[in-house]
């Protein structure tokens, strides 16, 4: 059995194509910016099996076309490695294409049928030093770019992503490194900016649970595309 949040059908944001989004439950991370932090407990959502799962995904393959798919999301999907494992498994053999969104924090410890078996990962590269990954995350950049590396090892092809926090990692100097921490690798694709936003505060209201960033303010989207231009020209 795994255990998942929700499901999303009809996502347009979560890899190529329109594709079915699996929220799994569960994440090791505590990033101060969260967008779903009714995912982080381990013991929350709903229990369910991989056939009925992946019934549901099935269900709305006429809409997937040449590039969409699902993408299993979170949380976390690797905090779920076996559950996982089959989900691919059993996506593959129906020629769904799979993405999933991770942070990448099991590093090489990742099962590699997961790597080997996933068609696209989109790996948020949270922050580019090890020193606001623990202060901003509480977790590891060097498992992230370990993570990265077996992606190159297997030749997964690779989507970076990364949330721009305005006066957080919203500068230049910022951005350019990110671009330098991945370059040269191979199953790179692109690398995608993404802006903060506080659509999430209302979760946090509900979870009675404060929100980090309450006062900051959303990142200016003319100024997250500056960004993605330097990125581009990189």
């Amino acid at each position: 059995m795994g255990r998942i949040n929700s499901i999303f059908t009809g996502s347009a944001l979560d890899g190529p194509g329109v594709r079915t989004v699996v929220f799994f439950q569960g994440c090791p991370l505590r990033c101060v910016y969260c967008h779903n932090p009714e995912t982080q407990s381990v013991h929350g959502g709903m229990e369910i099996d991989e056939n009925a799962l992946f019934e549901k995904i099935n269900r709305y393959s006429v809409y997937y076309g040449e590039k969409g798919g699902v993408t299993f999301s979170g949380g976390d999907p690797l905090m779920q490695p076996e559950f996982l494992g089959r989900m691919l498994d059993l996506c593959k053999k129906s020629g769904i294409h799979t993405a999933v969104d991770t942070s990448g924090f099991s590093g090489m410890n990742t099962p590699m049928n997961i790597i080997q078996d996933c068609d696209l990962f989109l790996l948020d590269i949270k922050m580019t030093t090890e020193e606001d990954y623990q202060k901003y995350m509480s977790a590891s950049l060097k498992n992230t770019l370990d993570f990265l590396d077996l992606c190159e090892e297997k030749g997964t092809p690779v989507w970076i992503r990364q949330v721009i926090v305005p006066g957080i990692n919203d500068t230049l100097e910022q951005v350019s490194r990110l671009s330098s921490l991945v370059s040269g690798k191979k199953c790179v694709e692109k690398i995608e900016l993404l802006p903060f936003e506080k659509l999430c505060i209302t979760k946090y209201n509900d979870l009675g649970i404060p929100f980090p960033l309450e006062d900051t303010p959303a990142m200016d989207k003319d100024e997250l595309l500056k960004l993605q231009n330097i990125i581009n020209k990189k």
